[in-house]
């Protein structure tokens, strides 16, 4: 599966657009993370946890949004896009979306 952010992939033509596909995840904090965030925001630096958390939000969102897009028949992904939003107090959700495609051989 190829994934792109531009609307195009270099010397692979667009055959056919399959639609909008997307994957997301909602990720709540942890009491024990907050309290050394809250450490941390006193003193400075890098939330390392919180870090790896989104990182982690984001890869199993795009995990998910390629699993719909291969249920599709796409063999790529142009557009890609990630939002994230505010659900409630300590929650967000990471979005993934983009267009799936069919593309065809590399062009010579």
């Amino acid at each position: 599966m190829i994934i792109s952010t531009s609307s195009t992939i270099a010397g692979r033509p667009v055959e056919k657009t399959l639609g909008i596909v997307r994957g997301n995840t909602i990720r709540a904090r942890h009491l024990g993370r907050d309290i050394m965030a809250g450490i941390k925001m006193m003193i400075g630096g890098e939330i390392e946890d919180y870090t790896k958390m989104m990182g982690e939000s984001r890869e199993q969102a795009l995990d998910r949004m390629i699993a719909e897009a291969r249920s599709v028949g796409a063999n790529a992904i142009v557009d890609v896009r990630f939002s994230t939003s505010y659900i409630m107090n300590g929650a967000a959700e990471i979005l993934a979306y983009g267009t799936a495609v069919v593309i065809g051989a590399q062009q010579q």
